[in-house]
């Protein structure tokens, strides 16, 4: 997206019906590239004559700087709304609104409504309309099969389905997919903190909004932000990434001084050094397995307050199962390469292995739980570079745990 905004031109309509045409035949981000290359007022005129719902779209994918140079230019609904949208916080309902159009009060007789309705809903998919006061407070929602078999001169307030559901403006991605788990409602009527109709919601933009977090999650794990994608510019991907690379490297030193206080064990049991990556490894799978099950559990709001002890517990003894079972496998391999390299003590190592494995893993286990947790407490995103933390924590863990065995039962 060009930064700056091209100068005024002359507005050539018979290249605004070419552009209108070719943007509702693409997805918003393809038709945001088409547009750039076109000057402000253009861009505009071309977005007034779109459906609300693919305009705002397309003004969500949009650089943010060259969105709001271009809100003031739209003079229609549809720069108002995404003015109003804008006011709300960047993870809430309130940006994702489109406006209410279908807006009508309740004293409004049937017959009216659908004229209105016939007017508007040219280019739009209606599918319910809303019933509000004088003061646009929602009072409630007009389902369209209601409406066609109502008498010509019914009210408004006599067909409507009172009490709805609503969202409030304020209200995060995240408590709104909690909401809407039983409810599978096709729009949502978005209200302020004094019940007023301030917008709608479709729940298809609510759930692709909601898919694009979840696919943003395997990144930030390692430190990847959620803004990078694909076309990212090769800078700013450096300028993002590379912090959580230098915290890497810090917690790896971390991990390398543990190794570095059994430098006199290493050197006398030389053998310890072809383990110590096996051990680390198989660890730092068990605390990833216990790590994903948290994030899903904290994602999809299954791990309720008071669960937390439980599921510590859980992972506790998942880990001393597992570790039992593959620090069997582990220290029978220890014995057998203890013994080709002819070690003084191979029956000894092979216990160290065992227990150092049967430890490793349930540590593990309880840190892939403790981490999300403690970042969610302290405030913070609980998916946020928590790979890098567990790594740490479970090199740490498993390789000190090997060589203080080692140091204990073999010299």
């Amino acid at each position: 997206m060009n930064e700056e905004i091209k100068k005024a031109v002359p507005v050539d309509e018979k290249r605004v019906r070419q552009l209108v045409h070719a943007v509702n035949r693409r997805a918003p981000l393809d038709a945001v590239q088409l547009l750039e290359r076109e000057s402000s007022e253009l861009v505009a005129d071309v977005l007034e004559q779109l459906e609300p719902t693919l305009a705002m779209r397309i003004l969500a994918h949009m650089d943010p700087k060259y969105s709001e140079l271009l809100t003031p230019v739209i003079e229609d609904r549809v720069g108002e709304q995404w003015s109003v949208n804008q006011s709300y916080p960047e993870d809430s309902i309130g940006r994702l609104m489109e406006p209410p159009i279908e807006a009508f009060r309740t004293d409004m007789l049937v017959k009216d409504v659908v004229d209105a309705l016939r007017e508007s809903s040219v280019g739009r998919q209606i599918v319910y309309a809303y019933a509000v006061d004088k003061e646009m407070k929602l009072m409630g929602v007009i389902v369209m099969r209601d409406l066609l078999f109502a008498r010509s001169y019914d009210r408004i307030e006599d067909i409507m389905v009172e009490q709805p559901f609503y969202f409030r403006a304020g209200t995060t991605i995240e408590d709104a997919m909690q909401a809407v788990l039983l409810r599978h409602y096709p729009v949502y009527p978005v209200c302020d903190e004094d019940r007023k109709l301030v917008g709608f919601i479709r729940g298809y933009a609510l759930f692709e909004r909601r898919a694009y977090e979840l696919t943003a999650h395997s990144g930030q794990m390692v430190g990847v932000e959620k803004e990078e994608h694909v076309a990212t510019p090769w800078l700013k991907c450096l300028v993002m990434r590379h912090p959580w690379l230098q915290l890497n490297l810090l917690t790896a030193f971390v991990a390398g001084a543990v190794v570095g206080l059994f430098d006199e064990t290493i050197a006398q049991v030389v053998v310890l050094a072809a383990f110590l990556p096996v051990l680390a490894g198989q660890s730092g799978n068990t605390g990833c397995q216990a790590l994903a099950v948290t994030l899903r559990g904290l994602t999809l709001n299954e791990l309720k307050p008071g669960m937390e002890r439980k599921v510590v517990i859980k992972e506790a003894i998942l880990g001393l199962c597992n570790g039992a079972l593959v620090g069997i496998t582990a220290a029978l391999g220890m014995l057998a390469y203890a013994y080709s390299v002819g070690s003084e003590a191979p029956v000894k190592l092979a216990f160290v292995v065992l227990f150092a494995m049967l430890g490793a893993c349930i540590a593990s286990g309880v840190t892939g739980v403790l981490i999300p947790l403690t970042l969610r407490r302290m405030g913070a995103d609980p998916v946020t570079a928590s790979t890098i933390f567990l790594t740490t924590a479970t090199d740490v863990i498993s390789m000190g745990l090997l060589l203080t065995l080692a140091t204990i039962v073999i010299l």
